[in-house]
C-alpha cells in the first residue's frame, strides 16, 4: 500500500475501542467492531476488500472508504531459511522504502517472532549490526503490529502452529520508542484478536533508565530483558556508548524498582566475547553485582558482524561461566544460537539481503 496521507485512517494503529469509535462515527453499528477486528488481527487480512466473511454493512463501508483506509502491511523482499531448519529471516520493505528485519524461530510446539521497533538504532552498541548502521527513524504502531500479521500469514500458509511468543529484540531499542511499542503490544495482546499472552511478550533494552521505571508502572505483565555485558562502567561504555548517560548503578536501581513494583524478575543478557568478558573472575563479578536481585542471567555467545572484530567465547568457557553464576544461586542459561548462517542471530539484524 502506498505511503499514507494525513487524513487516512490507520487501521493497524487503532485499539479495539478506537476502531469502534471510527465505525460509530461513520454510522456503522458498533456490533460490527468484533468481526472487523478479528479480520484485521486474527485473520491477518492484508486486503479487507477480500474479507467475504464480513457482514454486508462492513463490506460496504470498506468498499466505499477504501481510499481513506490503510494498513501497514509491508512488502516481503526476501524470506531466508537457516540451515538449522528452525529459523527464518524476513526482510520487509516499509511504505517509505526503508527496510527492517523480522525473525521467525521455531521450537517444539511453538513459534516465536523477533520484532524490530526502529529502522536502525541510536544506542551504538559496537558488536550489534543495527547499532553499527545508526538511527534512521521510529517504527509506527501499525508497522510493528503488521510484522506480527506477516508472521501469522506465513505460518498459516504453511499449515504450521500459531505464533506463541514475541521478543522485541530485533532492530532498534524498544524503550527508545516507548509509546508506539506499548500501543502495539496492547493491540497484539488483545484476546479478541491475535491474543498473544502478556507474559509471552519480552521487551529488551540496553538500559534506558527513565523508561524502565515507567515500564514498571504499566498494568501489564510483559517481561523485561536488560543487556548488561559488563560489570563496570569503563568496560560497558566501550561496548555500549549510551552507558555514559545511564551507568550500571542507575540501571540496577531501576531494575530493583521494577522487581519491587511488579514482583517479576529481570532477564539480564550477557554477550560472551572471547578475551573481553568471559573469564571466571568476570562471572563471579556478575554474580556479586546481581546478588539479592530477582534476576535470571541469559548468556549469548557473540554472533559475528562485519563492523566488530571480536570473536565468540568457546562453548566450554560459556559453560564454565554459567556454572559459576548458577553456583552463586542465580539462575543462568546459555541461549541457543539460531540463524547465524543467514544473519538472523542476536545482534546480526541490519536490513540487508544475505
Amino acid at each position: 500500500m502506498p505511503a499514507s496521507t494525513p487524513n487516512q485512517i490507520q487501521l493497524h494503529a487503532l485499539n479495539y475501542d478506537e476502531l469502534s469509535e471510527v465505525l460509530a462515527s461513520a454510522g456503522v453499528r458498533t456490533v460490527h467492531t468484533r468481526p472487523l477486528w478479528q479480520a484485521l488481527h486474527r485473520g491477518a487480512e492484508a486486503d479487507l476488500r477480500e474479507g467475504t466473511e464480513l457482514p454486508p454493512p462492513l463490506r460496504r463501508w470498506i468498499r466505499e472508504n477504501w481510499n481513506n483506509l490503510r494498513t501497514d502491511t509491508p512488502e516481503i523482499v526476501s524470506e531466508i531459511r537457516s540451515d538449522d531448519g528452525y529459523t527464518r529471516k524476513l526482510l520487509l520493505r516499509l511504505d517509505d522504502g526503508h527496510e527492517i528485519e523480522t525473525v521467525i524461530m521455531g521450537y517444539p510446539g511453538r513459534f516465536t517472532a523477533c520484532l524490530s521497533t526502529q529502522v536502525g538504532c541510536a544506542m551504538g552498541c559496537v558488536f550489534c549490526a543495527t547499532g553499527q548502521m545508526g538511527y534512521v527513524r521510529q517504527l509506527r504502531t501499525g508497522e510493528m503490529v503488521a510484522q506480527v500479521h506477516t508472521v501469522q500469514r506465513i505460518l498459516q500458509a504453511n499449515g504450521e502452529l500459531g505464533l506463541r511468543n514475541l521478543v522485541l529484540m530485533g532492530m532498534g531499542e524498544p524503550l527508545h520508542n516507548y509509546d508506539q511499542v506499548m500501543r502495539a503490544m496492547q493491540i497484539v495482546t488483545d484476546n479478541r484478536g491475535i491474543g498473544i499472552g502478556n507474559s509471552r511478550v519480552t521487551v529488551s533494552t540496553v538500559g534506558v533508565v527513565p523508561a524502565i521505571r515507567r515500564f514498571a508502572k504499566e498494568d501489564v505483565s510483559y517481561n523485561l530483558a536488560v543487556s548488561l555485558h559488563a560489570t563496570n562502567d569503563e568496560d560497558r561504555t566501550a561496548l555500549i556508548p549510551v552507558n555514559r548517560r545511564w551507568p550500571i548503578a542507575d540501571i540496577l536501581d531501576a531494575c530493583r524498582y521494577y522487581t519491587e513494583k511488579t514482583s517479576r524478575k529481570v532477564l539480564f543478557g550477557w554477550t560472551l566475547i572471547a578475551g573481553k568478558n568471559d573469564s571466571p573472575q568476570q562471572a563471579r563479578e556478575v554474580a556479586a553485582l546481581l546478588a539479592g536481585m530477582d534476576a535470571h542471567v541469559n548468556l549469548i555467545r557473540l554472533n559475528p558482524t562485519a563492523g566488530y572484530g571480536g570473536i565468540a567465547t568457546e562453548s566450554s568457557s560459556a559453560e564454565e561461566f554459567s556454572r559459576i553464576i548458577q553456583e552463586s544461586g542465580l539462575p543462568c542459561t546459555i541461549r541457543q544460537r539460531r540463524g547465524i548462517d543467514v544473519g538472523a542471530g542476536c545482534g546480526q539484524l541490519a536490513a540487508k539481503q544475505t
